[in-house]
């Protein structure tokens, strides 16, 4: 059984052909598009030449927004997405609608070791609910519990919870971005665009000249921040990565409490794997622990970087249209 499977996202619409083979969950004829660049989905799936040429009768996609009643309206994106309107332009004959993040958290126990990298050992016989977290385009949030011997993910929308302040210069950083956004989320200052919100406001509290590359169109400036500030050649740059790695790790210790996620913090998205150095210098791990009378919990909690997060979605969406249906037909 061949599954079109596709992890949208405000920057990029990624497709493939799932299929489970041999007892394992390939990923297949993978394309990306991006998505700004297009009306819909339906409009990129037309483009995608595979599905031309495969018998392809279910579909599978990981949006990056909340789901109900089938359908998403993309936070990120000028795009609603139902399933049914999909099933009948696509002429599928299911089509199943996920938050992108409860895809990444279903495709989880299809990695292998080499696709993990462990920031944080934990106890050797951790287990309990675990918790995904992924700071990119958004800042994603998911849950898995054990249910028998299955694992059971489910979405949040974590990540548009309010931020906290705690200290005086991350006070400043809030009045700073309540006067530009009204309502001040995790997602402001913890993701791509968060990485370029810091640097702006370390650029105002320091008074500092504005760099030429930063408003130069054809670069991306939150990589080129994060460029400059592993490679430390610039102060600045430099300053902003810690920051943002030490509110990584506050906000993966809060979500790890809130899920009390004794099994396990995975950190999925684009960003992750490319600052993997600065995650593992010991600021990050710090940060996940501080938390006063809770840090024994933490301790014993094992906190790993997910190295393919885009594959490992695909795969998750896979494994669930695989779990759909066969429940929809046990035969």
């Amino acid at each position: 059984m061949q599954i079109l499977t596709g992890d949208i996202g405000g920057t990029h619409t990624r497709l493939a052909l799932g299929s489970l083979r041999e007892a394992r969950i390939r990923v297949e004829q993978r394309q990306s598009f991006p998505s700004p660049a297009y009306g819909s989905l339906s409009e990129i799936v037309r483009l995608y030449l595979p599905l031309r040429q495969q018998a392809v009768s279910i579909g599978a996609f990981g949006v990056a927004g909340p789901v109900r009643n089938g359908c998403s309206r993309i936070t990120n994106l000028p795009w609603e997405i139902c399933a049914q309107s999909l099933r009948g332009d696509l002429q599928l004959g299911a089509v199943y609608l996920l938050n992108d993040l409860e895809a990444l958290a279903w495709g989880i126990g299809s990695l292998g070791a080499d696709e993990l990298v462990c920031l944080h050992e934990g106890a050797a016989d951790a287990s309990g609910n675990r918790a995904v977290i992924a700071a990119g385009t958004g800042l994603g949030q998911a849950g898995l519990y054990a249910d028998g011997d299955i694992w059971r993910p489910f979405a949040t929308e974590g990540g548009h919870t309010d931020f906290a302040a705690q200290d005086e210069r991350e006070w400043r950083l809030a009045q700073y971005l309540q006067a530009r956004y009204g309502h001040l989320s995790w997602e402001r200052v913890l993701s791509g665009p968060g990485v370029v919100t810091l640097f702006e406001f370390l650029l105002h509290e320091h008074k500092a000249a504005t760099p030429d590359w930063f408003a130069d169109p054809t670069l991306d400036p939150g990589a080129r921040i994060t460029e400059l500030g592993l490679q430390q050649a610039d102060a600045l740059c430099v300053e902003t990565l810690q920051w943002f790695v030490r509110l990584y790790g506050r906000e993966a210790g809060n979500l790890a409490l809130k899920m009390k996620a004794t099994g396990g913090v995975y950190l999925g998205g684009g960003i992750a794997p490319e600052i993997l150095p600065a995650l593992r210098d010991g600021a990050f791990v710090e940060a996940f622990l501080g938390k006063g009378r809770m840090r024994p919990l933490l301790e014993s909690t094992p906190v790993q970087v997910i190295n393919n997060s885009d594959l490992t979605a695909l795969m998750g969406l896979t494994r669930y249209a695989l779990t759909q249906s066969a429940v929809a037909d046990p035969t």
